[in-house]
């Protein structure tokens, strides 16, 4: 089963537009997983295992494993996943972005090291940088368009031909690039008047919706700019609100971050119907 097919189908299973961000910052664990050599993995696992029910798909980072030289805990928590929720599709976020030859070596790592569904890239190096990792036809390529962070108005925002390049990186992807069927763009849930632009655009493409939970992205105006007409359409991520949803030292991480999960995922629903 491709990207597509398989987001489809858990968009559906699970009726749920919440993508599940694992971001595992050392200073926000639960005290039990600090001195455990495999605290990464299983702090990781049972936020994947309070949640797999509430999701569409999982997003680890791949810079929060990376800067703790955890990348064999990332390939446990990711081989985990595969075989646990093997329906639920697997997000690695890396934001991958260089020359050709390069950009295979970074397609190998996401899809064959860590058997990802899906990797994030960044398209300002151009279509041979992408092209590489469109020879795993059957997975997703997730390509940076606009941002959720403040920043991203630096350079997404500069009128080309009298449009902003994010609407020119919009129609590239969907009119060029996306001749597997298997692209899908990020758009932030911070700007809801460009989110809405971009899917005009790209008429049903997926996109991975960042900036609600800790962002502060509004939910509404987010679902009501990016859904499809069937009510899909997005992967909306929340990350640290969900991981570190315990307010009291002592209380369950994982049911606190169900609970988060659920009223987030709820939340979206509620506003999914045109």
């Amino acid at each position: 089963m491709n990207f597509i097919n398989k987001l489809n189908a858990a968009w559906t299973a699970n009726d749920s537009l919440l993508c599940v961000g694992l971001d595992p910052d050392m200073d926000k664990l639960p005290a039990q997983f600090r001195q455990d050599p495999n605290g990464i993995f299983n702090f990781c696992k049972e936020i994947i295992d309070a949640t797999a029910d509430l999701a569409c798909s999982f997003k680890p980072q791949i810079a929060y494993f990376a800067a703790l030289s955890a990348e064999r805990q990332l390939e446990d928590i990711c081989a985990y996943a595969r075989a646990h929720y093997p329906h639920i599709p697997l997000i690695l976020d890396s934001k991958r972005g260089d020359i050709g030859a390069t950009a295979r070596q970074y397609a190998r790592e996401a899809y064959d090291r860590y058997g990802a569904d899906a990797v994030t890239v960044s398209p300002y190096m151009g279509s041979d940088s992408v092209e590489p990792y469109m020879e795993w036809a059957d997975r997703g390529v997730i390509i940076l368009c606009r941002t959720s962070n403040a920043g991203g108005s630096d350079l997404q925002f500069l009128n080309v031909d009298g449009k902003p390049l994010y609407q020119h990186v919009a129609r590239l992807v969907a009119e060029k690039w996306n001749a597997n069927g298997q692209c899908a763009l990020v758009v932030g849930a911070t700007f809801p008047e460009e989110l809405a632009q971009v899917r005009a655009i790209i008429g049903d493409m997926p996109l991975l919706v960042p900036g609600v939970g800790a962002q502060g992205g509004d939910v509404a105006a987010t679902v009501k700019a990016g859904r499809t007409a069937n009510g899909t359409g997005m992967m909306i991520n929340s990350s640290r609100a969900i991981l570190y949803a315990a307010q009291q030292p002592g209380e369950d991480f994982a049911m606190a971050a169900r609970r988060v999960a659920q009223e987030t995922r709820d939340a979206i629903n509620a506003h999914r119907a045109g």
